[in-house]
């Protein structure tokens, strides 16, 4: 028996990684996100795709997997990790900046689309909690596909990109209420209303014990331990201790009787704004990229294409209705406040469809009793559908914007965290010469981000206002992370050859029209660096000069000769940087 699980858990993995291997990334070339690769792969490996007719296949066999429930653990850690990406990127200074386009914004359309969803489903006959759980998943948009097309196209610092981050941005806050409502909902749908009550009450008051323990936790216990192992230089210390956090609350917010998700949310919230966030996020994403991807194909393997073909009509009429709807209400609510006609429409359109969170409240809803697998099926094949439209939606979005911009009179947010960082210098390492060389920006009013490895370093000067990333310079995620799409120039004076010359041959890869100003230990070394693209200042040469000035002084050699003789000098030195190294 141990034998055949084995073997059915080696077949479950080889199909996965065929997906992830094979079909998503097709359908990245055809320019299609992930998450419906993810999906489609789901569709057609699971019981109802392929699995009708090679399930009992020798070889081909493992192109299916007959028992979704089999992965279905593993799958739901996918959405934990998002959720700890979520808190992850929590930005309380770009909130507050967005304040008005977040909670005034993005809070009506929430509750708006939630309202109408919700009262459409109840009409057509669901019941009073499952209208509700159904209003507020289809409430939701696509933040992963959202930000990837946007992402793509560089249009996250435009108006539209600004509004729809702030919309995104309260959807995102909105999902752990959402997924703490429906629990609740669970809880009424299988008691008598007196013991529903007292359940309500009991479960307030432990997730309110439960949040308050884990707050605690996090900033006395998580960041200081996080600090240490920062400055033991360990990233797998760092990683280990990462995912201990997010499993840890993960699991402490569970045995309190609320979602995996809330605890993950949390651990990432207790880590954000700090000098770790962006090397932790660069290093767990494969895990959540992975994880994440076996929960979007288990939602696709759970689509039943011959219920799909056969309710084809509802299904499509019940997607374009909730668009149509969606698309109205963040029109009305966009224009509401004050933003322009073409930035308004581009908005309703790229955000109309639903979101990943509607599969997570749906399988959350059903697994609670509120939905009976009828109503799980169509609102997941609805919720898909909107989904895998969202691309064409943008396009058609943008070509109706440029329509209405001679009406447009209206004001747009500015976002703090990209719109700032736009003509700032990038300084990778920031010792005795980076901090130097930062002291010279901020007096001339130039602004930087500095990346550096020590843990310490990076507190410290954290702590003083500067904005700091810790991690390897010469990872590229990093540096996207720190601005190098909208840097305006780069330094490099990291004490490492090999280090530097890696992060030169990264920003050249990145950004060949950046210019890069980089320290060299030796002649060898510059050269290395220069054949890279840099500008290179070797460490010792400046110094070696005003010495050599100072004697040339003292000997009272005429100051003429001596400017011409330090020119000298240079110019061999830089002839010495051009030449080859051997």
């Amino acid at each position: 028996m141990e034998s055949v699980a084995h073997e059915a858990w080696i077949e479950d993995a080889l199909t996965f990684l065929i997906a992830a291997g094979i079909i998503v990334p097709f359908f990245h070339r055809l320019r299609i996100s992930e998450v419906l690769g993810f999906l489609v792969a789901g569709m057609a490996m699971g019981p109802y795709g392929l699995g009708r007719f090679l399930g009992d296949v020798p070889l081909l066999g493992v192109l299916v997997i007959d028992d979704p429930e089999r992965i279905k653990p593993f799958a739901e850690f996918g959405v934990v990790f998002l959720l700890f990406v979520l808190g992850l990127e929590l930005s309380l200074r770009r909130l507050w900046e967005l304040r008005r386009y977040v909670f005034g914004l993005g809070s009506v359309q929430v509750v708006a689309a939630a309202l109408v969803a919700g009262l459409a489903v109840y009409v057509l006959g669901a019941p009073f909690n499952a209208a509700i759980a159904a209003g507020l998943g289809l409430s939701l948009s696509s933040t992963a596909i959202v930000m990837q097309l946007l992402a793509e196209q560089r249009r996250l610092a435009t108006g539209p990109g600004r509004v729809s981050l702030s919309v995104l941005l309260m959807q995102d806050l909105a999902v752990v209420p959402i997924l703490f409502v429906v629990g609740l909902l669970g809880i009424g749908s299988t008691q008598e209303t007196g013991e529903a009550a007292l359940a309500f009450g009991w479960t307030v008051l432990q997730a309110a014990l439960a949040i308050g323990l884990i707050v605690a936790i996090g900033r006395y216990v998580l960041r200081p331990l996080v600090r240490q192992a920062a400055r033991s230089g360990s990233r797998e210390l760092i990683m280990a201790i990462t995912m201990l956090a997010v499993v840890g609350f993960a699991v402490g917010t569970e045995a309190a009787g609320l979602s995996l998700a809330l605890g993950a949310f949390l651990a990432g919230a207790m880590l954000a704004e700090t000098e770790f966030q962006h090397q932790i996020e660069v290093d767990i994403d494969p895990f959540k990229g992975l994880l994440l991807g076996l929960f979007f194909m288990t939602v696709g393997m759970g689509i039943d294409l011959g219920y799909v073909f056969g309710a084809l009509g509802w299904i499509l009429a019940a997607a374009a209705a909730l668009i149509l709807a969606k698309a109205a209400i963040l029109f009305a609510a966009a224009r509401l406040f004050g933003i322009g006609w073409s930035p308004a429409v581009e908005v309703a359109l790229l955000l109309a469809g639903a979101g990943e969170f509607g599969f997570v409240v749906i399988r959350m809803a059903t697994g609670g009793g509120i939905f009976d697998d009828g109503l799980a099926q169509f609102l997941t094949v609805v919720v898909s559908l909107s989904m895998i439209a969202t691309p064409a939606l943008a396009r058609a979005g943008r070509a109706l914007g440029r329509r209405f911009e001679h009406y447009d009179h209206g004001d747009l947010p500015k976002d703090p965290d990209r719109t700032e960082l736009g003509g700032h210098v990038v300084i990778g390492g920031f010792g005795r010469v980076g901090q130097m060389i930062a002291r010279i920006l901020e007096r001339e009013g130039i602004p930087f981000v500095a990346v550096d490895m020590s843990a310490e370093l990076c507190s410290e000067h954290t702590r003083s206002g500067r904005v700091m990333c810790f991690g390897d310079a010469a990872r590229p995620e990093l540096l996207e992370r720190a601005g190098a799409d909208n840097a305006r120039a780069f330094v490099v004076t990291i004490d490492a050859p090999a280090a530097a010359e890696r992060m030169v041959r990264t920003i050249r890869r990145r950004r060949p029209d950046a210019p890069v100003y980089a320290r060299a230990r030796d002649v060898r070394h510059a050269q290395a660096l220069a054949k890279l693209g840099a500008v290179v200042v070797p460490e010792a040469l400046e110094g070696s000069l005003q010495l050599a000035e100072r004697v040339l002084e003292g000997l009272e050699i005429p100051e003429d000769a001596l400017i011409r003789t330090l020119d000298e000098e240079r110019r061999l030195q830089a002839e010495n940087l051009r030449a080859e190294p051997t």
